[in-house]
């Protein structure tokens, strides 16, 4: 599988030239002069323009051999032929990305599947989805619970199997039940109000293959409810009546003036 962004990222990194002539080129003659008046420290730049090289190189996700990238710039500069050309380059690039892509999720797959193997075992696990999706409850919760269709209000904090977060809610927040990861509504589904979960999700029932995180990641989220149903229309009710109060308290001003 191609990865579009990174496809865009190699076409980026190769017209990364003829973009720097072409911001040079636009600039306004007085931007030129006022350059050009400034002290220009070409090895600083040479440095920095390395370091651009290398980001590039990181995020299209081949390791290259740095070796002979150094070498096929001092070769370009010294006018010697390319052993392929762009676009051969390109697609070389495209099928070094599927190979590294399908060894990712093998490996992401194997690690997700032995983790909820052995976390099915563990203390106070709940096992949901033929033990796809798991959870914890770590605080127990009153009130009202979490049905299908709700829209709840909550606290979370998503992670990866290593514990990095890859997502967190910055104050409460509404999602709907109908428009999240499967593995995530069924952690949500039967939470009470003020209730805490962790819910360990398995990523045929997350983002698979697709999306922007490693591929067959499992997913893990720390869940807080605060609102077991609040729907947007709800929230959109309340600023209205909040609106019609400030109007009704401005004409009460506008009264005693």
């Amino acid at each position: 599988m191609k990865n579009p962004k990174k496809v865009f990222l190699i076409l980026s990194l190769l017209a990364i030239s003829s973009l720097v002539a072409d911001v040079a080129h636009n600039e306004e003659p007085a931007q030129v002069a006022a350059q050009a008046a400034n002290p220009v420290d070409i090895t600083k730049i040479s440095e920095a323009f390395g370091h651009v090289i290398s980001k590039n190189l990181e995020n299209i996700g081949v390791k290259f051999d740095m070796t002979q990238v150094i070498k096929g710039l001092q070769d370009a500069v010294a006018g010697k032929e390319a052993p392929m050309s762009e676009m051969e380059c390109i697609q070389a690039i495209a099928s070094a990305q599927a190979k590294v892509f399908k060894e990712q999720c093998a490996e992401n797959l194997r690690r997700a599947e032995a983790f909820l193997a052995d976390n099915s075992k563990a203390e106070g696990i709940v096992s949901l989805e033929d033990g796809k999706v798991q959870y914890l409850v770590t605080a127990e919760g009153t009130g009202a619970v979490i049905e299908d269709h709700f829209s709840p209000l909550v606290k979370y904090t998503g992670k990866h199997l290593d514990g990095t977060v890859f997502g967190a809610s910055k104050e409460e927040e509404t999602i709907s039940l109908d428009e999240i990861i499967p593995g995530l509504k069924a952690g949500l589904l039967g939470m009470k109000e003020k209730e805490k979960r962790t819910v360990y999700i398995h990523p045929d029932l997350a983002y698979g293959t697709t999306g922007y995180l490693p591929p067959n990641s499992l997913l893990t989220f720390e869940l807080e409810i605060v609102k077991a149903n609040a729907p947007v229309t709800e929230a959109a009710d309340t600023d209205a009546q909040k609106s019609k109060e400030m109007h009704e308290v401005a004409e009460v001003k506008t009264d005693i003036r």
